[in-house]
């Protein structure tokens, strides 16, 4: 094991991919010179050359149209978007083509592509650098949208997504890539789809993704003061969702939190929340507690930001109502 921040071990999981698979490539805004915005990408064009770490135009549309037909023509193209907020941008590529193209065709091509982007509030971005557009993209059927929390499935969830055959998102937060952790060496893949246990409990199951794991594990360590023992669960994959893991989780405490970052209206938390009461119901002795973002633009305002984003004080709330 080694310690890493999470961009380090984004870094290391794209340098090991592209040297173990030569049809791996890199392109995106500021990628390639500058290393992107959060360096992740940096030193790569110094090791692998122009030809397979590019830099682009700004052309969201563009250049998510170009990574699926490069993935159909047979390599494993890695996209940044450099922020999720431009993910509207993509929408058509994503919607019309990446998560399509398989049924179109018959099952002729495959889309091994990879979307890396980073998302979330916290950092004083402002409206149009801030949001976590989870629903966005997990709504896309042919998709898989997967949300690291740690360092080391930051490394291995990235390094399952280049070599799955069909098109993965890579949801990022700007608040963890200096976040440190240990990360196994060569290897480490984790599988898309499978959830991890944060945190055992007996009392409440907190559902949460993304920077929204450690807040919940804040709460359950708070509360566990109070004499409640809350168990977190990191999601880690958005679609496929491992519902084994959420039905086995409320089994065992019959009680349920959902907290996702994103806009609670139509949000990732409602489509959560649902399939629990779907999939958990007779487990169920409350009905779910879900935490959100409020139903505004994120604002630059520290103060203000502070009040619209989830904390641990609204984790700790929503299980106290779940636990009523």
């Amino acid at each position: 094991m080694t310690s890493l921040r999470y961009a380090e071990a984004l870094n290391r999981a794209l340098r090991e991919e592209m040297t173990r698979d030569p049809m791996v490539w890199l392109f995106g805004e500021d990628i390639a010179t500058y290393g992107g915005v959060f360096k992740v990408t940096k030193d790569l064009l110094g090791e692998f050359g122009p030809g397979r770490v590019r830099d682009t135009p700004i052309s969201e549309q563009t250049l998510t149209a170009m990574a699926v037909t490069a993935a159909m023509a047979g390599t494993r193209p890695v996209l940044e978007i450099m922020y999720a907020d431009f993910l509207p941008l993509s929408i058509d590529a994503l919607v019309n083509q990446a998560g399509v193209f398989d049924y179109i065709w018959g099952g002729q091509v495959s889309i091994p592509m990879v979307l890396r982007t980073q998302g979330g509030g916290g950092a004083g971005a402002g409206a149009q650098h801030s949001k976590s557009l989870d629903a966005f993209v997990a709504h896309i059927p042919g998709l898989k949208v997967v949300a690291p929390a740690t360092p080391a499935d930051a490394y291995g969830l990235l390094k399952a997504a280049i070599r799955d055959p069909n098109p993965v998102i890579v949801l990022e937060h700007k608040l963890l890539y200096n976040l440190r952790g240990e990360v196994p060496e060569d290897g480490g893949l984790i599988e898309i789809g499978r959830a991890r246990t944060a945190r055992e409990g007996r009392d409440v199951s907190i559902f949460a993704t993304s920077r929204m794991v450690h807040l919940s594990l804040e709460a359950a360590e708070k509360l566990a003061a109070e004499g409640i023992e809350a168990e977190v669960i990191d999601l880690r994959s958005l679609r496929p969702l491992d519902v084994g893991a959420i039905v086995a989780s409320v089994a065992k405490t019959h009680h349920a939190v959902v907290v996702n970052e994103g806009w609670r209206f139509c949000g990732y938390g409602a489509e959560l929340s649902a399939t629990i009461m779907e999939q958990a119901f007779d487990d169920l002795d409350a009905p779910v507690e879900r935490v959100g973002a409020m139903d505004v633009a994120i604002p630059y305002s520290e103060p203000l930001e502070k009040t619209v984003l989830p904390d641990v004080e609204a984790i700790m709330a929503a299980v106290r109502r779940a636990r009523r």
